[in-house]
């Protein structure tokens, strides 16, 4: 048996049921404080594993300024970035649903589907790099994309992005704001780097990060064992740090063939498909699982939608454990303690508020 299994099943655990009663001082509250208190101590043993999220994630190579995010707030929004006007940033990555469309994959300006699904942009910018095969390595790089991708805003060229930008009033001013010491602001550079500031600002704290900085009542008791489970199943192998996952690329598939768990209508051959090279076969970026409740469906090709099932294959792929139905409830639960909320005043289009 796993080694990690085996530590697992050898833990005392005490598992309490839920009490029913409002009464605090009844012997099942009672049972389910000392129980918690338990799992507390358990857990301060795996704290290495991870991180609170960081206040800011700002990139010391692109600075940021108020102007700079007001600029890439309205970037972010606009439809102009695509050839015919039918996307946006946000209409992949809509702030109203956790920086997703939660559609498998999604259509490009032209009307065609692109054959990955849209990773939330929400604390993107802690990741290690950028897109589902890593090929990018921050969100200022990313930002360039996918405007010049056929497939998905199908702009032409950087100079006829920045042509149309400086056809617009409102742009030559706040990129002139943002860029003060240039002469020419209005740069395909200067576009990606202020959509990149903007996007540094959508990070979402929620309650594990208040358990993380020692309020051990932010979260419940099956959300404790949830993470002691994701802990010792072997889970933060893969998903640890301060956004869990985000910063390594694995294969996906370890001990199966994922498109067998998964039914997927088309076999993806990940980091291969830009290098290659055999050693890079099936080797995809691991996600984040910050809103990962928020951001279905799951996977690189968005082929599975419920998290529970999503849950269980992860463990049998990649490694080769089979979860029973507590433990998989239990997971779950921290992984929806894992939800935080978008700034307000960002999830607002700022062009609808300026017509």
């Amino acid at each position: 048996m796993n080694s990690k299994l085996l530590i697992l099943f050898s833990i005392p655990f005490v598992f309490v049921a839920c009490n029913q009663s409002s009464d605090e001082s009844s012997p099942e509250a009672m049972a389910d404080t000392k129980n918690s208190a338990q799992y507390d101590r358990l857990l301060a043993e795996q704290r290495h594993l991870f991180e609170a999220l960081p206040l800011k994630a700002d990139n010391p190579e692109n600075e940021t300024t108020n102007d700079k995010i007001k600029l890439g707030h309205a970037l972010y929004f606009d439809t102009r970035l695509s050839l015919t006007g039918n996307n946006s940033c946000n209409g992949c990555h809509n702030l109203d649903s956790y920086g997703v469309d939660n559609l498998p994959t999604s259509p490009g300006d032209a009307g065609g589907n692109g054959d990955r699904n849209s990773p939330t942009t929400l604390n993107a910018a802690l990741h290690g790099s950028q897109f589902w095969d890593g090929r990018m390595k921050d969100v200022e790089e990313q930002a360039g994309g996918p405007v010049l991708n056929p497939v998905e805003m199908n702009m032409p060229s950087e100079q006829e992005v920045e042509k149309r930008l400086s056809n617009v009033d409102m742009y030559r001013v706040l990129f002139a704001k943002a860029y003060p010491e240039e002469t020419n602001p209005v740069t395909y550079t200067n576009m990606r780097n202020a959509i990149g500031v903007f996007e540094r600002q959508l990070l979402t704290p929620s309650r594990v990060d208040e358990y993380l900085l020692g309020d051990k009542s932010a979260l419940s008791l099956q959300e404790k064992k949830g993470m002691l489970s994701f802990a010792y199943i072997g889970c933060t192998n893969c998903h640890s740090g301060s956004v869990l996952g985000g910063n390594q690329l694995q294969r996906f598939g370890v001990h199966k063939p994922y498109w067998e768990a998964t039914a997927s209508e088309h076999v993806d051959r990940g980091l291969f498909e830009q290098t290659n090279d055999s050693l890079d076969l099936y080797l995809f970026k691991v996600p984040s699982l910050r809103n990962i409740s928020e951001t279905h469906p799951y996977f690189h090709d968005g082929s599975v939608q419920d998290l529970e099932e999503a849950v269980r294959i992860m463990a049998e792929v990649q490694l080769d454990y089979k979860m029973n139905q507590k433990e998989v409830k239990n997971v779950v639960a921290f992984l929806e303690a894992l939800t935080g909320e978008v700034p307000p005043k960002y999830k607002q289009n700022p062009l609808a508020i300026a017509e």
